[in-house]
């Protein structure tokens, strides 16, 4: 019982020093979240001949998880660079809390980031129900958690100058592939059934679903399940790889 105790204690104070160092950059937080605010003001109006503000705002959000959380990889890179990693592995914390301490605030940032987003979405027009709307930041912020561990996962078994190039290259595709700007029903059958081996096109539909009212269902369950899963292989994929590596 103690070292449990003893585990969410420093998680909890990772947290908290990751997520007061993310807030003090507030420019950076913006910036994250400026290309999907962009594609609601410019390509919603264009959007709206085509669908509804309920179909594309569920997306975007996505499309923000992947390039905020799936992307928080620089941090670990940078820490790696200047011997923070190092200092930090020589505390008494488990690597399992130093860890999860920053998913955690991944996941927080990703969630203030989404706020701004769905808020901007209902003030131009979006008529999603506020439960809905709440149940989705749910979700999002659950497959932020797995974003994030596998996006330092990765940031920790390659090496530091292909990150970028890496990961940029790798959201795109799966962006697209996910349907966060048109449903994926409308694609070609070949590109509809690619996207349905990336787990990003469920949890979107699911979102759509929330975001229309709906919250029971296949689909939102299996959107769900996907998130659920996803990030519960993910965060494993990420606690092995960082207790591996060496400081």
């Amino acid at each position: 019982m103690e070292s449990a105790l003893t585990a969410v204690r420093d998680t909890w104070t990772v947290f908290r020093h990751n997520l007061r160092v993310t807030l003090k950059a507030r420019a950076g937080i913006l910036f994250g979240a400026a290309q999907p605010v962009l594609f609601l003001v410019l390509f919603g109006p264009l959007f709206q001949t085509i669908g509804t503000w309920e179909t594309l705002v569920p997306g975007l959000i996505v499309q923000l998880a992947l390039f905020s959380a799936g992307l928080s990889g620089f941090g670990i890179v940078f820490d790696a660079r200047f011997g923070v990693l190092d200092r930090l592995r020589a505390t008494p914390a488990s690597r399992a809390s130093l860890l999860f301490g920053r998913v955690l605030g991944n996941s927080a940032t990703l969630l203030l980031q989404t706020v701004p987003l769905v808020a901007l979405g209902y003030a131009f027009g979006m008529r999603a129900p506020l439960g809905g709307a709440l149940l989705a930041l749910v979700v999002v912020s659950v497959l932020g958690i797995g974003l994030a561990a596998v996006s330092y996962a990765i940031a920790l078994v390659i090496d530091e100058n292909a990150f970028a190039p890496v990961m940029s290259t790798a959201v795109l595709p799966l962006t697209l592939l996910s349907g966060a700007f048109l449903p994926m029903a409308m694609a070609p059958p070949w590109l509809d059934a690619l996207s349905r081996l990336t787990p990003f096109r469920y949890v979107v539909e699911a979102m759509r679903e929330l975001f229309a009212g709906v919250y029971t269902g296949g689909v939102v369950l299996t959107g769900l399940a996907v998130a659920l899963i996803f990030t519960a292989a993910c965060t494993a994929l990420g606690l092995r790889v960082f207790g591996r590596s060496q400081g």
